[in-house]
């Protein structure tokens, strides 16, 4: 069923972003009211605008959108369990798990961290871009660990922007292959896309964007490292890919060399263990944040999960591995 819109914007009604207004207007989610204006089903005063754009008193919005059930594509609510580790009016702090998408994306729909956040807290549906409401940083869908979401457009903002100039703390666990040289450094590179695979990323590039990673050692070893590491910057895959070009990849990494890493592995018991992970063994252990509402400092952590657990005790029983 299409909803119609022709309404003249009062008072009281100026400033609303345009996907919000007919949100409300229509009784229709701001997922389908954004994808409405980006097709040019809505328009102010006879033009197309930008879903964000800011509407003032005596404009004429005109608008026809595809009720929910039609449309098929607007986020719904799915009700899948979530380890809550801190919630209120203006933030929600999750321990995400290794296999959850964090929103939708190209092959899944209706299973991911968004959809779980949108049953909990549907208020979120409004916060930040349609397509990934209340989502203002992510981890890889094979990455487990403290993630922050926002609930309302005041924390959204705040959090985007505190990301975008590196004022979080984020730091994670890693088991990587071989020894490091030292006992603590620091990996500062460009990243950009891989030249061959535009789908990774690469720190072996002439320019870029600038990608700093600190790293201590927690544990050692014959042949695998645990690591603890701080992000200075938050690119994408950056901790995969820094420890990889370092020629130290992650453990169970899909893609950037620690499945072919773990051919060399001469221990069968170890190697039979890497090669059934499914995953890289990269957890966001530690989260620090300002926040967006009252500025107190607030830190968050997630424990080890049983998997790395599992494999490092593993690691310390057969040493010659």
């Amino acid at each position: 069923m299409e909803k119609a819109l022709d309404i003249i914007v009062e008072s009281g009604q100026e400033d609303a972003r345009l996907d919000v207004f007919l949100s409300r207007s229509l009784g229709v989610t701001r997922t389908c009211a954004a994808r409405a204006v980006e097709k040019g089903r809505a328009l102010v005063d006879g033009r197309e605008r930008k879903p964000s754009f800011r509407l003032k008193a005596g404009m004429r919005v005109e608008a026809e959108i595809a009720g929910e059930k039609k449309a098929g594509t607007c986020l719904e609510a799915v009700d899948i369990p979530l380890n809550i580790l801190y919630e209120d009016q203006d933030i929600v702090v999750v321990d995400k798990p290794a296999g959850l998408v964090v929103h939708p994306g190209a092959g899944v729909n209706r299973t991911t961290l968004v959809h779980a956040l949108l049953h909990r807290y549907p208020e979120i549906e409004r916060v930040g871009s349609p397509d990934r409401p209340g989502i203002v940083h992510r981890l890889d869908k094979l990455t487990s660990g403290v993630m922050v979401v926002a609930r309302s457009p005041g924390a959204y903002d705040a959090l985007v922007t505190a990301f975008k100039e590196h004022r979080h703390t984020r730091v994670y666990q890693a088991i990587c292959y071989g020894r490091m040289d030292e006992q603590s450094g620091r990996i500062e590179t460009f990243m950009d896309r891989h030249p061959k695979d535009r789908k990774k990323m690469s720190s072996k590039v002439a320019q870029g964007r600038q990608a700093v990673t600190d790293w201590q050692v927690i544990r050692q070893w014959s042949r695998f490292s645990f690591l603890e590491l701080k992000l200075q910057t938050g690119r994408t895959h950056q901790i995969r890919v820094h420890l990889a070009d370092m020629g130290h990849p992650v453990a169970g990494d899909p893609e950037y060399g620690g499945r072919r890493r773990a051919n060399t592995i001469t221990d069968p018991v170890v190697r039979s263990r890497v090669g059934k992970l499914g995953r890289q063994m990269l957890h966001a252990w530690k989260l620090g944040i300002t926040h967006p509402g009252t500025g107190q400092q607030m830190e968050f952590t997630s424990e080890t999960p049983e998997d790395m657990k599992a494999l490092a005790a593993l690691l310390d029983q057969r040493q010659a591995c």
